[in-house]
């Protein structure tokens, strides 16, 4: 992969910004749930797609998956430059 494409934080889907980070030890990129989901559902409001994930991470736990137990929770900042 390209040296330059790692330092990019953000990517581009349908016109929205989806929050990216490299993982250089890993060689591994890791995406927001959150910013994708909000894609998906086109929904605008970053607060109403964080409780959409949050509503679905508790069905599938009640529902005895365990995908959600896989997912890294890190830092991204945000576009008000909060992390």
């Amino acid at each position: 992969m390209k040296k330059e494409a790692k330092n990019k934080t953000l990517t581009i889907f349908e016109g929205r910004q989806i929050r990216r980070h490299w993982d250089e030890d890993k060689e591994k990129w890791y995406f927001s749930v959150i910013d994708i989901i909000a894609i998906l559902t086109e929904q605008p409001d970053f607060k109403k797609a964080k409780s959409y994930w949050a509503t679905l991470k508790n069905r599938l736990k009640n529902e005895g998956s365990e995908v959600v137990t896989k997912c890294d929770q890190l830092k991204l900042q945000s576009a008000d430059g909060k992390f």
